[in-house]
């Protein structure tokens, strides 16, 4: 039961939700999804750990860059039914469809300057 809670409480914030829905397009950076999001460095990173713990999202280093992507649901049963369920959820909500719209434009060596 600890791991179902663990997703859901994952799951039952707006930001998290967010993030899930950019990373079913692309992966991403901390600076990428702090720049969509316009939130703190700090909370974007707090966001990530709680999906990386829940089993919902997974990194990868890749030289300078830690690469967020949506996890393969291995870890948890309940993280892969719900992130296939969740691949068809909330596509006509406005405020997803506004993030997603400005991702092409938002890239790491912008922001970053590298």
């Amino acid at each position: 039961m600890d791991q179902f809670i663990k997703v859901m409480k994952a799951l039952s914030d707006t930001s998290r939700l967010k993030i899930i829905k950019m990373l079913q397009h692309k992966p991403m950076c901390v600076c990428e999804i702090q720049k969509a999001l316009d939130i703190p460095q700090p909370s974007a990173s707090r966001h990530l750990k709680i999906l990386e713990d829940a089993g919902l999202a997974m990194s990868q280093k890749s030289g300078l860059w830690v690469n967020y992507n949506l996890a393969d649901g291995t870890d948890s049963p309940y993280a892969a039914i719900l992130l296939g369920g969740l691949k068809h959820w909330l596509v006509d909500d406005p405020e997803i469809v506004r993030i997603i719209d400005k991702l092409p434009e938002i890239r790491r060596e912008d922001i970053c300057k590298v």
